[in-house]
């Protein structure tokens, strides 16, 4: 396991800092077509659904069995649900308002997403070092469905805060430190909870995160992209993120064998 740690904490890293992508496209793109974003968002949940439900549960219920997976599964959900509560925050379509929205309650929508987003990574970090430690394929499979989804997050942060104050810099750094989270939790995972860890406990974290994944695929995501597009585009990027995740889980299967 030792061997993985810096493949792990990359691996978060890169996943975690994706945000600036969506940070980039918010700053330079400026205002992101409504088919762009309804797209993007299915995408990325899509990705989230399939490697939640194909990799994390199925793998927590190998491991663990089926009651205690699924019990970790809804208890994901609930947690994430009473995040939400506790933690207002807002995603997709809410920010994209009149053009006479006062400049103070965009940049405060900015910083609460970017909030939001920074305590939803943080817990995302962790599981994601620890499955690459246990498993470098899971470990970029979450990866992979994490940097995705953290896209569209990067994208929530910087647009707001760059139509509010007119500064690059400063949606470009609220969307990075939205990001910087995750790594934040792996090291924390590496130096604190690593005696801890075992394949019951990976088990019980794996089926845990895949309920926060599809929680905020269902409640956050698929949502806004309809909000975007009252077409077809929001699920055709949900079916089209699906089998780009199949696609990569059985390419990563065939490499590891």
């Amino acid at each position: 396991m030792e061997a993985n740690y810096f493949p792990a904490l990359l691996l978060v890293s890169l996943a975690g800092l994706s945000t600036t992508v969506g940070s980039a496209i918010g700053i330079f793109v400026r205002k992101p077509g409504n088919s762009f974003m309804a797209f993007t968002l299915g995408f990325a949940a899509g990705v989230m659904i399939l490697v939640s439900f194909v990799e994390l549960l199925a793998g927590a219920i190998a491991e663990i069995g089926f009651a205690p997976a699924h019990l970790a599964f809804f208890g994901g959900i609930v947690f994430i649900f009473l995040l939400d509560l506790a933690i207002p925050h807002e995603y997709g379509a809410e920010h994209h308002k009149t053009e006479e929205q006062a400049e103070s309650p965009l940049l405060r929508t900015g910083l609460l997403i970017a909030l939001g987003i920074g305590i939803h990574n943080f817990p995302e970090g962790m599981v994601t070092f620890a499955g690459a430690l246990e498993d470098i394929k899971v470990g970029v499979a979450i990866a992979v469905a994490i940097g995705i989804h953290n896209i569209p997050e990067g994208l929530a942060v910087s647009v707001p805060v760059f139509a509010a104050t007119g500064s690059r810099k400063k949606a470009f750094l609220w969307s990075f430190l939205s990001g910087l989270s995750e790594p934040i939790g792996a090291t924390l995972a590496a130096l604190i909870l690593l005696p801890f860890l075992n394949e019951t406990l990976l088990g019980v974290a794996f089926a845990a995160v895949a309920g926060i994944m599809v929680f905020i695929s269902l409640d956050e995501l698929v949502p806004s992209a309809r909000e975007y597009e009252k077409g077809h585009l929001a699920i055709l990027g949900v079916i089209l993120g699906m089998m780009v995740m199949a696609v990569s889980l059985w390419l990563l299967g065939a490499v590891n064998k």
